[in-house]
């Protein structure tokens, strides 16, 4: 079974997204972690953000691994060096939409997580993955919430990962993703015509999980 996440940042899918592949067991992939890994190879090789050339020739020579971990965290490897905690540094969020939107990339990207998708039972979040990656996937969902909402999430996010960054730096950079995510010529952010939609503003974790689930079960 394949079960397509997707929603914009900070609704919460990627957290919905991995309980939800915890409780029936099935693989977890995190489709923005690859682009944020193929930014982070971007910025620490000093390849401009608008050299579309190279970074595509930088995807096209990645080696990506996503490893689901036994305590239900997730694992990323660039090139086999651990880069978890590296992809989530505020510079890897200014870029990342930038580098998402270049079509060679999205297109190597998107070859992988259907490789990874084919292996067995996966739950997969992002912004096309019931449009594009698995438009014929068992289930979908897009998960939303009011900005105001989802940048207070990843406020909160960044602040536990012990970043320091303030509530109108995120919000500026939220809004700066919604607009590249949602506008791009490929694989835009939109919710497919038979996706569930479930709105997460007023919602715990638990319940929209729960609400999930029950759509699956």
């Amino acid at each position: 079974m394949i079960i397509a996440i997707d929603g914009p940042a900070g609704a919460g899918k990627s957290t919905v997204a991995k309980l939800i592949a915890q409780k029936l067991g099935f693989l977890y992939i995190d489709t923005g972690a690859m682009y944020r890994a193929l930014t982070l190879k971007a910025l620490d090789e000093g390849i401009d953000i608008g050299d579309s050339a190279r970074i595509i020739g930088a995807a096209r020579a990645s080696d990506i691994e996503l490893i689901n971990n036994h305590n239900g965290t997730l694992k990323v490897k660039l090139d086999g060096k651990d880069v978890s905690l590296a992809i989530r540094e505020p510079r890897i969020t200014r870029f990342v939409s930038d580098i998402a939107k270049i079509k060679e990339v999205r297109e190597c990207m998107v070859t992988l997580q259907r490789k990874f998708g084919r292996k067995g039972d996966c739950v997969l979040d992002g912004r096309d993955i019931g449009t594009v990656v698995f438009p014929d996937a068992d289930k979908k969902f897009y998960i939303d919430a009011a900005f105001s909402e989802r940048v207070s999430r990843r406020h909160k996010e960044l602040l536990g990962l012990g970043q320091k960054i303030g509530f109108q730096d995120v919000e500026q950079d939220l809004k700066n993703r919604d607009t590249i995510d949602s506008t791009r010529a490929v694989g835009p952010l939109k919710k497919a015509d038979d996706a569930v939609y479930v709105d997460t503003t007023d919602l715990t974790i638990d319940e929209v999980v729960a609400k999930v689930l029950s759509y699956i079960k």
